[in-house]
């Protein structure tokens, strides 16, 4: 950074470290990328992305960086705060558009209403009828607790781990390597695993609830 870069990936916590502590100048930044920005402008890093973008816009200038926003969701709330780095001719790029069938027309969706005390033993049935022994699974749980009990679940027949963020960034490549070699066929991870995830020939994805 000190001899000057063309490129900054970072979060919003450590770039603002670096700008309070006069390590990085953006005074000359030509494009600005949100990626996730519905995260980015939520309440918890709204504030930061505020104090990071302020160095380098100034207000109604037409020479402020050029913005571009991503996200898989758009709240109309996203909109609104985007405005305030947008140019007032801005774009909006809807990949989905009205279309209703959001999801791929591949994949068969299925809800399983059952009690709590018997989740695993239907999430292992599930399994073994649409995965079979030799298929992959992919099961996503909402706390990193209930992922350990359902990775060490007897019902699962399988061989199964787990993934989350309380384990080592060492060890999860080292699973997920495992998991993409087919030396297990159930990985149960939380939504730590549910970001940026490229494994091919997954037979079966399992929400053991409601994604909130």
């Amino acid at each position: 950074m000190r001899s000057g870069i063309d490129i900054l990936v970072g979060t919003p916590g450590r770039i603002k470290d670096h700008l309070q502590n006069g390590k990085l100048d953006l005074t000359k930044v030509k494009h600005v990328v949100l990626d996730e920005v519905d995260q980015m402008l939520d309440m918890g890093f709204a504030e930061q992305v505020e104090d990071i973008l302020r160095v380098a816009y100034k207000k109604d200038s037409e020479d402020n960086p050029q913005t571009l926003l991503f996200s898989a969701t758009c709240p109309h709330w996203v909109y609104d705060v985007a405005k305030k780095y947008m140019k007032s001719r801005y774009e909006q790029i809807d990949l989905i558009g009205k279309r209703t069938q959001k999801a791929a027309t591949t994949v068969e969706h299925l809800a399983i209403e059952c009690h709590w005390s018997q989740r695993a033993a239907v999430i292992g049935d599930v399994i073994q009828v649409y995965s079979g022994s030799h298929g992959r699974t992919i099961v996503f749980c909402e706390t990193k607790k209930e992922a350990n009990e359902l990775a060490m679940n007897a019902s699962i027949k399988q061989d199964c781990q787990s993934l989350h963020g309380d384990i080592p960034q060492k060890q999860r490549e080292i699973t997920l390597k495992g998991f993409r070699n087919g030396t297990f066929k159930v990985l149960v991870a939380t939504n730590v695993a549910a970001r940026g995830l490229d494994i091919p020939e997954v037979d079966l994805v399992v929400q053991s609830s409601p994604p909130k």
